[in-house]
């Protein structure tokens, strides 16, 4: 009987006097920690916490609307900086009297090009056309006539040089043209102011550059001065004398 299986009955018997058997299961579960993250982990647990959700409104930083600006904003142009740099340029007293100097020779050499431009041209009117009538009418020899006339021609030349001279230097330094009109009245209103009395001069005592064509620096202005004292202290002692 002891050693004999036990039947369907015994079975179920022992099965109803089990207490583990009444008790409910129960099931834990351990995740193995990742690699990646600490052992803590995995022992504690996460919390979802819900989040609102809002408008959000991304405003754009200064660095980036300077960016903007910096590539829409076109390139001026330099021509128009250039012009003005050009006209707003300084004339100095060193490079009036420079410029005055190189009137001057365009004024000598425009007269000697018209002097015998209208000295040629007169005697070809002279040798081409019949001047009995007016060489009649003077009491002196025809050849003599003709060649007063002739060299009247060639001093009209040379007296209408200087005008030509001097519009083809105003031409030529045209951005100068106003500050050099300003700095002709400044120095003949200091010649003027400065110069001596002309009627107190004499053979010993001649009067030093009147007009001040002379003057061609700075330096050389200054010694004009000087010149002037010098004839103003020369004429007070000899008065006193």
């Amino acid at each position: 009987m002891l050693g004999a299986a036990p039947t369907l009955r015994t079975a179920a018997i022992g099965c109803r006097l089990q207490p583990t058997l009444l008790t409910p299961c129960t099931y834990s579960t351990t995740t193995s920690p990742s690699p990646l993250q600490p052992k803590e982990s995995s022992t504690t647990s996460k919390r979802r916490v819900p989040i609102a959700r809002h408008n959000v409104a991304f405003k754009s930083t200064p660095s980036t609307i300077r960016y903007a600006s910096s590539v829409s904003s076109s390139p001026q142009p330099t021509t128009s900086t250039d012009s003005q740099a050009i006209s707003t340029e300084k004339l100095d007293w060193n490079t009036f009297f420079k410029l005055r100097k190189t009137r001057r020779w365009y004024q000598l050499g425009s007269s000697i090009g018209t002097g015998i431009g209208g000295f040629v041209g007169g005697a070809q009117v002279l040798t081409r056309s019949d001047m009995d009538a007016i060489v009649g009418q003077i009491p002196l020899d025809p050849f003599i006539t003709l060649g007063l006339i002739t060299f009247t021609c060639g001093g009209v030349g040379w007296l209408a040089g200087p005008i030509v001279g001097t519009a083809v230097f105003n031409w030529r330094n045209r951005k100068f043209r106003g500050q050099m009109d300003e700095k002709e009245k400044e120095f003949y209103r200091r010649i003027k102011r400065y110069r001596v009395d002309p009627s107190a001069s004499s053979m010993a005592n001649p009067v030093p550059d009147y007009y001040g064509e002379k003057i061609s620096s700075v330096a050389g202005y200054r010694q004009w001065l000087k010149d002037q004292r010098a004839f103003n202290k020369k004429r007070t002692t000899y008065i006193k004398y």
